[in-house]
């Protein structure tokens, strides 16, 4: 598994360049480090340690990916999310545990975003008794990004979207001063009205108390 992470690492810092690396830091608020490596770059150079033949066992996967988080180059927590989608069809019911704590360790809207939908809604969708205390477990948290993972990880279930879990979550946050809580609930229903858009006109409609933020997101591909 070592072997594994130092080989990756070491072809990452090989082909780095630290203007790019500046630049990607600055865009990021500063938040992370960088080995100046382009998203298209990057998935090339790291191709060969996700061909499925050469994956590592899914046990280890935990133990490599949270390594991986606690280094403090981004290019690395990204490899970890792309990683772990490897293994969907292998999920178990304990991996919620994982992408729990990938989602409220080096949190930033670049991962918690991919997480929340490629990863947590597959997750709750193979295993939706486990969906009622998450949700309630974490919008009542208190924390930003699992929060805004409530609001955002059915963004890929287009029609199979429940709208009465959605209505729950986002009046569960209507209130919040959170750029990204507010953005978040805009993005929701925005991604919904191309499914529904009377469903979204009348949502807005009967929840004044939503932020302008969150209405002007909602209604923006109906203007």
């Amino acid at each position: 598994m070592q072997e594994y992470i130092n080989t990756l690492i070491k072809e990452l810092q090989t082909n780095g360049d630290p203007i790019i690396a500046a630049q990607q830091k600055a865009y990021m608020k500063n938040n992370f480090e960088f080995f100046g490596i382009k998203t298209p770059q990057r998935r090339a150079l790291q191709k060969p340690f996700l061909v499925k033949e050469f994956l590592p066992p899914k046990e280890n996967l935990e133990a490599i990916v949270k390594t991986l988080w606690q280094k403090e180059h981004r290019d690395l927590h990204h490899f970890g999310m792309e990683l772990s989608y490897k293994y969907l069809r292998k999920m178990e019911e304990k991996d919620i545990l994982l992408y729990e704590y990938m989602l409220m360790h080096q949190s930033w809207w670049d991962t918690v975003d991919m997480i929340a939908t490629k990863l947590v809604g597959p997750y709750f969708k193979k295993f939706p008794h486990q969906l009622e205390h998450y949700l309630e477990k974490w919008l009542a948290s208190g924390n930003l990004w699992l929060q805004r993972t409530c609001i955002i990880y059915q963004l890929n279930y287009k029609v199979d979207l429940d709208t009465l879990i959605l209505t729950r979550v986002i009046e569960a946050l209507t209130g919040s001063k959170e750029f990204f809580i507010n953005k978040a609930i805009g993005w929701a229903l925005r991604d919904y009205s191309r499914i529904d858009a009377d469903w979204v006109i009348q949502f807005v409609a009967m929840h004044d108390d939503l932020s302008n933020l969150s209405k002007r997101e909602a209604l923006r591909l109906l203007k």
